[in-house]
């Protein structure tokens, strides 16, 4: 066994060298530490990451295998492991993006305008379930759901109201939605030119990472060969009229979410990342003309070194494949730029003041791995919808990070910890064998047809509870330092919406179908039905749809209609 293989495997028991020598003090200086190591009275027999990965009780230089040239460099230089950008947040800080969405248009427009009043650099939509699984808010299956975690936009009328009085040509904007991203996307072009703004000056992102929907959250709108044609005709369109706009926002967030490790989050993400190169290539485009407008949007839970390393390993990993498989020669391509999230799943109903801490840990782990965006989760959002005092909060975290802990001086300010560098490695590696076995399935659509991907996060999220139901794993307030009153509930202020609302957007909805023009409606739905079997790009007809204010339900049937429904496979 290798030096360097006993150290990484040493966990709680009695360490091994490194080597001795190579831990920089000399071998006795070493051996008089493991003894008094060995002495030591330890609170538990195991020590593992979040994802149950063994971890050694101290780490030296032969626990990396790192080539500081080859795998380091310089920040803004290839594998831009150390980030994206040569003067990082010395140049520019991260945008300062919180989801939002809730009621109506109107009640989710007055929130962005309270955000932004109060510093917020940048707009996130958060949409209902209706919306995410392209619904009208009055169509039945949508009954009882309309506003409730998210804003219920269901035509290009709603789409103006959300945004009326916020320039489109001057904030950027990202919408987290995917199975009928592309409508939303051409609903939100639409209202840009009604507001005067070309569709070249758009700044902003679409989520459209259709195969992470498949894998993990579940909400798509028909099989995913033609949800991919719909996302390289957005790849396509995009990249002759809207420039400046992120295509795809490839998602590990609810990957992980759904239970998986950081190394399948890592791995599944870029592999999902990976096939969508190889079908906008497939689909005759240039890879260096779309690639750069991919972004990401990752995770950042409560291992604090081990997201800190899985940003830099994910960087690293896509400069790589971009460059030395796909042959990309713009350096844009190589990037990866990703927007960040703390874990939502992480919240705790117990004791919820303490998820503002949980936040702050994972907004700074963010921050130290070179994000681009960030949003932080509220205190209150596993219970509700937040308050304007909880999203305040939350914003806040960030401008402290931002403006009081100095963190944001210096460029990957933890580059050549031994333990990070180990943990960047490590997870580099077990990510490269997922990327070798979804490539000796078949490539990632025949491993979601077969499940096989949805079967890895299951058997994870099922790890991680029993390790939490027996006590080898904790959360504060929920398995360990409970306090009496949690049973009884959380004494904070919840954010409800008014049933009225549901009842309001159907009237709405009702109003604009009898004032909007049915012949250009039928004119327009039957051109999207055409573009579907002649292949034609889909986002132009979508635009013109939009503009006859063609609802999303009505534009989504067509869809289904045309290319039918998706059934995903059993797992269990």
């Amino acid at each position: 066994m290798s030096a360097k293989h006993q150290a990484s495997t040493a966990g709680a028991g009695a360490p091994s060298a490194s080597s001795a020598a190579g831990q920089g003090m000399g071998e006795e200086a070493f051996e008089q530490w493991r003894a008094t190591f060995a002495a030591s009275a330890l609170r538990k027999a195991n020590f593992s990451s979040i994802s149950g990965t063994p971890l050694a009780p101290l780490y030296g230089p032969g626990d990396v295998g790192s080539d500081p040239q080859h795998d380091l460099g310089y920040p803004g230089q290839f594998p831009f492991t150390r980030g994206v950008h040569a003067s990082m947040y010395r140049g520019r800080l991260w945008t300062m993006r919180q989801f939002a969405g809730f009621g109506s248009a109107r009640q989710t427009n007055e929130r962005f305008k309270f955000l932004l009043a109060h510093g917020q650099t940048g707009l996130s939509v958060a949409f209902d379930f209706p919306t995410l699984m392209g619904y009208d808010s009055d169509d039945a299956h949508s009954l009882g759901e309309v506003g409730q975690v998210g804003v219920a936009i269901s035509s290009l009328a709603d789409m103006e109201t959300l945004f009326e009085g916020i320039p489109m040509g001057e904030v950027s904007t990202s919408m987290t939605i995917n199975g009928p991203a592309p409508i939303l996307l051409a609903f939100y072009i639409a209202a840009a030119e009604n507001q005067g703004v070309a569709a070249e000056k758009l700044r902003g992102t679409v989520q459209n990472d259709i195969l992470k929907e498949y894998q993990a959250q579940h909400a798509w709108l028909v099989p995913p060969e033609p949800a991919l044609r719909m996302i390289t005709d957005v790849m396509a369109h995009c990249g002759k009229h809207v420039p400046q706009w992120n295509t795809i926002s490839i998602s590990g967030y609810h990957i992980r979410e759904a239970g998986s490790t950081a190394a399948q989050e890592l791995a599944f993400t870029l592999a999902n990342g990976m096939e969508y190169v190889r079908r906008g290539v497939a689909a005759g485009l240039d890879v260096d003309d779309f690639a750069p407008r991919l972004s990401f949007f990752f995770d950042s839970h409560l291992d604090f070194f081990e997201e800190i390393a899985k940003f830099r390993a994910a960087r690293r990993i896509w400069a790589r494949k971009l460059r030395e498989e796909f042959g990309a020669k713009d350096p844009r391509s190589w990037m990866v730029r990703f927007h960040t999230q703390t874990a939502g799943v992480s919240l705790t109903a117990q004791q919820p003041e303490n998820n503002i801490v949980r936040t702050a840990f994972q907004a700074l782990a963010a921050v130290l791995g070179g994000t681009q965006s960030l949003h932080t989760n509220s205190m209150d959002e596993t219970l509700s919808l937040p308050t304007e005092k909880a999203v305040k909060i939350a914003l806040r975290t960030q401008q402290i990070i931002a403006e009081e802990t100095e963190v944001a001086h210096v460029a990957d300010p933890l580059g050549g910890s031994y333990f990070l560098e180990a943990q960047t490695e490590r997870l580099e590696r077990e990510a490269q064998a997922y990327f070798a076995e979804i490539d000796r399935r078949g490539g990632v659509v025949p491993c979601i047809e077969a499940g096989w991907i949805q079967k890895e996060i299951h058997r994870s999220a099922v790890s991680y509870q029993a390790a939490l139901e027996r006590g080898s794993k904790h959360i504060v307030g929920v398995n360990c330092f409970q306090e009496p009153e949690d049973a009884g509930g959380p004494a904070i202020e919840l954010h409800r919406i008014d049933p009225a609302v549901e009842r309001e957007q159907h009237e709405r909805l009702s109003a604009l179908r009898r004032r909007r023009d049915a012949r250009a409606v039928e004119r327009e739905l039957a051109a999207v039905r055409a573009a579907c079997r002649d292949g034609s790009n889909l986002l132009a007809r979508f635009v013109a749809a939009a503009h006859a204010y063609c609802t999303l339900g009505e534009i989504t049937q067509v869809l289904r209609e045309e290319f039918g429904v998706y059934r995903e496979p059993k797992i269990l």
